[in-house]
């Protein structure tokens, strides 16, 4: 994976700053912020969604390991 250096930021910063100008450029900036922060609060959602999802699923299965576990143990008592 290749890794992003101090010299490689700084030339695309400088090419934005001419590309959009020195007035744009801080707006871009808050819009990029903006949008990278809307991503990351959707991923943190779709995370903990997940993590809720697994956790319904291995109760579940524990679940029904204990009902196959009393029946066993029915079965053998009765």
């Amino acid at each position: 994976m290749p890794q992003i250096g101090w010299l490689e930021i700084l030339s695309v910063v400088i090419i934005a700053i001419l590309v959009l100008g020195p007035k744009e450029f801080p707006i871009a900036l808050k819009k990029i912020g903006t949008y990278i922060g809307k991503f990351k609060n959707t991923f943190n959602n779709f995370q903990k969604e997940v993590s809720s999802v697994t956790k319904d699923v291995n109760l579940e299965d524990e679940v029904i390991q204990k009902n196959k576990i009393k029946k066993q143990d029915l079965d053998k008592n009765g």
